[in-house]
């Protein structure tokens, strides 16, 4: 109880620092005074900063909470009966993959906003810039977007209007293709310094560090120096590294290391995307990978992961296969996997080697655990929501056949089953751990399929593990996903409740809020309990209904 106190302490000392920064000049003297835009009466205020809920009122001006407090009565343009229900900060998804997908299917916004989701971090490796000159943009209301630079790009999502704040890093995967390509080749000195280059412009633009996805191919081919080379350009700007590690099983303490020494050699703190000890048989190494954290904490280094509440992760079917035949490029690879020969070697090779990371022996070498969530237009659609196994009895072929003619028809997305419950308790009671969905916004109308995470990840928390496993307190739930991640995201303004702070609010019942997407016919389905949120001051869910608006922003690094 007593850390738990101390650490409210401390995320309040730095809201009250920096209020000073981010409180407009005239901020107190109209504190007192004047109507409110916005009035929530009646409400269980959970402050974000891990503190018991209070009664309280909250008044809104413009984008921020102006005054907390007794405020019944006070005059309002509108009034919000919270009802006894829970107020807290809006909720930040560490790691929302796609921003893009705002601009071609704006839509799809809504898989997170009725998460309570008011900000999310884009990217895993790849990001949408920077681009090459020659990239062929997406078409959206006929016309063709083409940017080359997160100016540009940042430019194109605020001239269109977005509905929920993005936060963005520079993918170390997108980096390399621009200018290395999809191959297994090392950089020059030119070359790196043109990467590097590239990385320099992203933080000028705005993005807030750097990001790997190092089981996918061109990343894995990246060395440990490379990566250190183009995050401390991060550095230089006080960015972070974020990572999606080069294992999550049997290697995964040395997966961790690696990170620690990226971060270390490039002097920039580490977050680590979706913490996971992968594989039956690595179940255990979650306890060492944990004490391996703490033990870099402790020593000064700034460490942080995050998890998604879920024991089946998401992942391309392609990810079944050894990196090393993606070596040169992945139409290369997939234009040789019709041959039987081939296909033979590599079950040969998947059935029995485990140097690398081995997701068939993960989930027991039973197709039965992976489920195929989506798939390209070409692939019978029959197969969705079916595990491989199914899937080859419905194209009348054996399983391993079936999973080649899968990988080769590329972009199939599975669930392979390969966690368990007791890594997720162990990974929530630690003090450094967040919250993210690891998905992209959906559009329940226009894709073929998802894993439920990215309609249910923050509602499931609370939902199981605050009302149904006990694991956590709701306040610590909230803290987990709202001012753990504001601070790590560098949001200096945001993740709390307190006059001065943006007024990025969500309103629910705690009793009733939960996810309702599942692993089968129901993945897309809204999540429900989330009453009203409000993004920067406005609201884009109103008594349950989704608003027509478009207050999100683009949050860039230093807060412009």
């Amino acid at each position: 109880m007593q850390r738990r106190l101390t650490q409210a302490m401390y995320g309040l000392v730095l809201v009250l620092v920096s209020l000073a920064s981010c409180v407009p000049n005239d901020a107190t003297s109209t504190r007192t005074s004047g109507a409110f835009d916005i009035l929530i009466t009646g409400a269980r205020i959970v402050d974000g900063a891990g503190n018991p809920w209070f009664r309280a009122d909250i008044g809104i001006r413009g984008d921020r909470i102006a005054e907390i407090g007794s405020l019944t009565g006070r005059p309002a343009t509108r009034t919000i009966d919270a009802a006894d229900r829970v107020v807290s900060p809006g909720f930040i998804d560490m790691m929302g993959q796609s921003t893009l997908v705002l601009i071609t299917d704006p839509p799809s916004a809504e898989s997170k906003l009725r998460q309570g989701i008011t900000t999310y971090l884009s990217g895993e490796g790849g990001s949408p810039a920077p681009r090459r000159a020659d990239a062929n943009g997406p078409v959206v209301d006929g016309e063709e977007l083409r940017w080359t630079t997160y100016a540009e790009y940042f430019g194109i999502l605020e001239g269109r209007g977005i509905p929920i704040n993005v936060v963005h890093d520079v993918g170390l995967t997108q980096v390399r293709q621009v200018v290395l390509g999809e191959g297994d080749v090392q950089p020059t000195p030119a070359q790196l310094e043109e990467m590097k280059a590239l990385v320099r412009q992203a933080m000028e633009d705005g993005a807030i560090g750097t990001s790997t996805s190092l089981i996918y191919p061109p990343a894995v081919y990246a060395t440990t120096e490379e990566l250190v080379e183009l995050t401390r350009v991060a550095g230089e700007y006080g960015g972070v590294y974020f990572t999606h590690m080069r294992n999550e099983s049997h290697a995964v303490l040395d997966a961790i290391r690696e990170a620690l020494t990226i971060g270390s050699g490039a002097g920039v703190p580490v977050h680590i995307y979706h913490l996971k000890a992968a594989g039956q048989d690595n179940w255990p190494r979650m306890t060492d990978a944990l004490a391996l954290i703490d033990s870099a904490r402790a020593a000064g280094m700034d460490v942080t992961a995050d998890i998604y509440p879920y024991i089946r992760n998401g992942i391309g079917l392609g990810s079944f296969v050894h990196p090393r035949h993606f070596a040169d490029g992945t139409d290369s690879f997939l234009g040789r996997l019709s041959d039987t020969a081939l296909r033979a070697e590599l079950r040969r090779e998947v059935e029995t080697t485990s140097d690398w990371e081995n997701w068939y022996r993960h989930v027991g070498m039973d197709w039965n655990k992976v489920l195929i969530v989506s798939a390209p237009a070409a692939v019978d659609s029959r197969v969705i929501n079916r595990s491989i196994t199914e899937a080859a009895a419905v194209l009348g072929k054996d399983p391993w056949n079936a999973f080649f003619d899968l990988v080769q028809a590329g972009s199939v997305t599975v669930n392979p089953e390969s966690m368990n419950e007791e890594q997720k308790w162990q990974a929530l009671r630690a003090e450094y751990v967040m919250i993210d969905t690891d998905a992209s916004p959906v559009n329940p109308l226009s894709a073929a399929g998802t894993h439920p995470r990215a309609f249910g990840a923050f509602p499931r928390v609370i939902a199981k593990y605050v009302r149904e496993d006990s694991v956590l307190s709701l306040e610590d739930a909230v803290r987990r996903m709202s001012s753990m991640a504001a601070q790590r995201l560098g949001l200096h303004d945001r993740g709390f409740v307190l006059p001065g702070m943006i007024a990025d609010l969500v309103i629910f019942d705690p009793e009733e809020i939960r996810d309702a997407a599942d692993f089968g016919s129901e993945a897309m389905r809204f999540a429900e309990g989330v009453d009203y949120l409000l993004v920067n001051g406005t609201l884009v869910i109103d008594d349950g209904r989704r608003a027509d608006v478009r207050p999100g922003r683009v949050l860039r690094r230093g807060g412009g």
